[in-house]
C-alpha cells in the first residue's frame, strides 16, 4: 500500500495570494512597485512557498 502525500495546501494558497499582491503593487508604466520593501517581503515570501511546493513535488517523485 503505497502513501501518497498531497501538495501542502496552505503553501498553495500563500503562492497565489502573495503572487496577486505582487501583481497588484507593480506599476507598468513605471516598471517600479509602488512600495519597494513591502514588495521584497512579497517576493521573498513567494519565493518561499513556491521552493516547498516544488521540493514537494520533487520529494513525491523520488519516493515512488
Amino acid at each position: 500500500m503505497s502513501n501518497k502525500k498531497g501538495l501542502p495546501f496552505p503553501f498553495i494558497i500563500v503562492a497565489i495570494i502573495v503572487g496577486c499582491a505582487i501583481y497588484k503593487q507593480f506599476d507598468f508604466k513605471t516598471l517600479k512597485f509602488e512600495n519597494t520593501a513591502l514588495a521584497i517581503i512579497y517576493i521573498l515570501t513567494f519565493l518561499l512557498s513556491v521552493f516547498v511546493l516544488v521540493r514537494s513535488i520533487i520529494g513525491n517523485r523520488e519516493e515512488k
